[in-house]
């Protein structure tokens, strides 16, 4: 059968390009920007600029989702792929010879720290498995490289204030790659909730899954040519979806809402591959209630395919699916269709970031250290509740 990982989704950008989806944009859409409107926004049209000056980037870990950012680099205005760091010799030939990178920006886990004498590098993007944040993102702002760290942040709240301190100490900028900040469609749900178009949102329900094995890899706990076993593994990963998957549901609902969580109730789901799942859950599912009265209900798996927000408020609707992967998203509301234009989404993202470090601008609060903490935080609160059964609050 095939499996789908969140990385393997990647590969269906590839099947919708911006052209596609734009012919079926229609004029009279309520959600669709009006073209005089959408042109001043640097989220949907992307920045543009006269200097040419680019912010060097060296991503940290060569994974699937590198490749990826690879491409955004690419197609970015205000920063290039400069550099490499990866504990792989024969991906760092790879790369070297694909992206004509030099020998000197080059770099492995064990000499990573002599980054710090290479001005040709401004910023380090760390791509590493989860519990590999922490320590690369500290040693870089170490060597004055100013950090952009996927998502979640860190295994825990005490690394992500590590995390902080250690970049603040540097005089360094630390920002978290959230993505969906600049996508188009996430913008206009965030928009729809917080300007409360359909009055007050009551209740939302945001959940993101995919089926990553089969029959036989259930009963083998072995899964051939897999990238993601790191994920399987506690002390890399942190835990199981909640962390790589369920992040986004979390995210989507403080965004929609404009608000922070006051408690958490979770529940631990059933694990059909125990032999898979040794280390790490398969499946949790969740409820936040918000200081508005709003709740908002998620799962998250690695057992089951799910992408969906909903949200319902006083006086309407909308929602989305595809909605938290990589899209392309689609949606509606009760006054029509919710459709944008595809965006290369990591470009957007680190352009927007790239454009400012080279203003010498602080970055907004929403993509920094500050933001990370915070989805750390609530992740936290959601294991604890599920071990407990209980009610956890977390203000």
């Amino acid at each position: 059968m095939e499996k789908y990982t969140r990385k393997s989704f990647l590969g269906q950008l590839q099947l919708a390009g911006a052209a596609g989806l734009a012919s079926i944009v229609l004029p009279s859409d309520p959600h669709v920007p009006r073209p005089d409107l959408a042109s001043t926004d640097p989220a949907l049209t992307g920045p543009s600029s006269s200097s040419g000056k680019k912010l060097n980037i060296a991503l940290c870990g060569l994974g699937n989702y590198a490749g990826l950012l690879a491409d955004g680099l690419e197609a970015s205005q205000y920063c290039r792929l400069a550099g490499i760091v990866t504990g792989h010799p024969a991906k760092a030939t790879a790369w070297k010879a694909k992206y004509k990178l030099p020998d000197k920006n080059v770099y492995d886990y064990q000499n990573f720290d002599e980054i710090v004498h290479n001005p040709s590098i401004d910023l380090v993007y760390v791509v590493l498995p989860n519990g590999l944040h922490k320590d690369f993102t500290v040693r870089a702002a170490k060597a004055g490289k100013h950090v952009i760290c996927e998502k979640p942040m860190a295994t825990s709240a005490s690394n992500c204030r590590e995390m902080i301190k250690a970049c603040k100490d540097a005089g360094v900028q630390l920002a978290i790659g959230y993505r969906l900040h600049f996508e188009p469609t996430h913008l206009e749900i965030k928009r729809l909730g917080q300007q409360k178009v359909f009055g007050q949102v009551r209740f939302i329900e945001a959940s993101l899954g995919y089926q990553t094995y089969d029959g036989k890899e259930a009963a083998t706990g072995y899964q051939a040519g897999n990238p993601a076993h790191w994920r399987l593994n506690k002390v890399l990963a942190g835990g199981g979806p909640l962390m790589d998957l369920g992040i986004y549901c979390i995210q989507s609902s403080r965004y929609v809402l404009g608000e922070e969580p006051v408690t958490v109730t979770a529940q631990f789901g059933p694990t059909r591959a125990p032999k898979l799942f040794s280390q790490v859950e398969e499946a949790i599912s969740w409820q936040l209630t918000f200081p508005s009265g709003a709740v908002c209900n998620s799962t998250t798996s690695c057992g089951y395919d799910v992408d969906r927000f909903f949200a319902t408020a006083d006086e309407g609707q909308f929602e989305l699916s595809p909605a938290l992967s990589y899209g392309p998203f689609l949606g509606k509301s009760s006054k029509g269709p919710i459709r944008f234009p595809v965006i290369n989404q990591q470009a957007t993202e680190m352009d927007t970031i790239a454009k400012l470090i080279l203003e010498n601008k602080a970055l907004p609060s929403h993509i920094t250290g500050e933001e990370g903490i915070k989805d750390v935080r609530i992740i936290e609160a959601i294991y604890e509740a599920a071990r407990t059964g209980g009610k956890v609050k977390l203000v």
